[in-house]
């Protein structure tokens, strides 16, 4: 059993899987978009950061059903025009196109096959998408298992963070059988036009722990470098003003430097995530003979900054690891 999964928040067990169904139906829409088609009836599981802000762009355009571990999250959303379930199960029951954005793999195959029991009420034809960062061979299991019973379980992990979500231009990798891509594609797009096909089943996964280690390794070695800068008589405003507009610009230079200007390290992205998808990357390198000598360094350093500063601090923290390796201060202290 996840620690802290549970299907049902807010009825006892009994209720939420004897059988009661949501009576809220989505029915049939027309319009110029769908030319009459029947649109598929949704449902997201995971109003987190992330899941929460790709949730919101869908409701934009489709009647959701949505279910989460806090019912005042779930309450939330219902407000905003969602429709509201009591389990996991009870959401499945009543979705074509079943969602999750979860921690880790782990969560998600207890909401299939454990705690959660999805798997048991799913039926031949519906869709799993997951859009965790999960583990691409555990995905691959998982979809092995649900295809005995002719469901279709595909990934779709996210890059962008929860501004690119709102923002509408996050990235979406899908891992899928091209025939599921492009029933599910219209959906997608509803979150953001930036929709990228990877290949098969776990693809997506893959995709992402490769964005992921390399962006950690960037802001590692950026950290890095502004120790030695600032030590050496720039400050950090000169070192983001330049690298924003030369070589060394990244996603670092673009979006974190930024909020160490203003000493801010409010929790976007936690340590603990940035470290599961780098240790994910390395272990599949060593599952498929690749080397990866740096990204192993990467992972070290996120979990040594996790050692002393805690998991659920947000990435920026790994600042001060090399304020304290380089005996410098590269934030304002206060």
């Amino acid at each position: 059993m996840v620690r802290g999964w549970s299907p049902c928040v807010t009825v006892p067990c009994h209720s939420a899987y004897s059988g009661a169904r949501d009576n809220a139906k989505l029915g049939t829409v027309s319009g110029d978009n769908n030319h009459g088609r029947r649109i598929m009836d949704l449902g997201y599981i995971g109003l987190g950061n992330m899941g929460g802000a790709l949730a919101r762009r869908l409701l934009r355009e489709h009647k959701m059903r949505v279910f989460d571990l806090r019912p005042e999250v779930v309450a939330r959303f219902a407000d905003a025009g969602a429709v509201p379930t009591q389990s996991a199960q009870a959401l499945a029951r009543e979705s074509d196109m079943v969602m999750t954005c979860l921690p880790t793999s782990a969560e998600v195959h207890d909401v299939l096959f454990g705690e959660g029991r999805v798997a048991e009420i799913l039926r031949p034809g519906q869709i799993f998408a997951d859009m965790t960062t999960g583990d691409p061979n555990e995905t691959r299991e998982m979809a092995a298992r649900l295809a005995e019973k002719g469901v279709q379980m595909i990934d779709a992990p996210v890059s962008g963070g929860p501004h690119g979500a709102n923002a509408g231009t996050i990235a979406i990798m899908v891992g899928a059988p091209a025939d599921i891509f492009a029933k599910v594609k219209p959906v997608f797009e509803t979150i953001s036009p930036n929709i990228f096909h990877t290949g098969g089943v776990g693809t997506g996964h893959v995709m992402k722990l490769v964005n992921n280690v390399i962006s950690a390794g960037v802001r590692a070695v950026t950290f890095e470098a502004l120790a030695m800068g600032i030590k050496n008589g720039l400050s950090l405003e000169t070192c983001t003003a330049v690298l924003q507009k030369g070589s060394g610009r990244s996603a670092t230079t673009e979006l974190a430097l930024p909020k160490l200007l203003k000493n801010d390290f409010s929790v976007s992205f936690t340590l603990a995530l940035m470290h599961k998808d780098v240790r994910l990357a390395t272990k599949l390198g060593q599952d498929s003979a690749t080397p990866m000598v740096l990204a192993n360094i990467v992972r070290e350093l996120f979990q040594t900054v996790i050692n002393e500063h805690g998991a659920d601090k947000d990435t920026q923290t790994l600042v001060k690891l090399f304020e304290r390796t380089g005996n410098v201060a590269i934030t304002a202290k206060g």
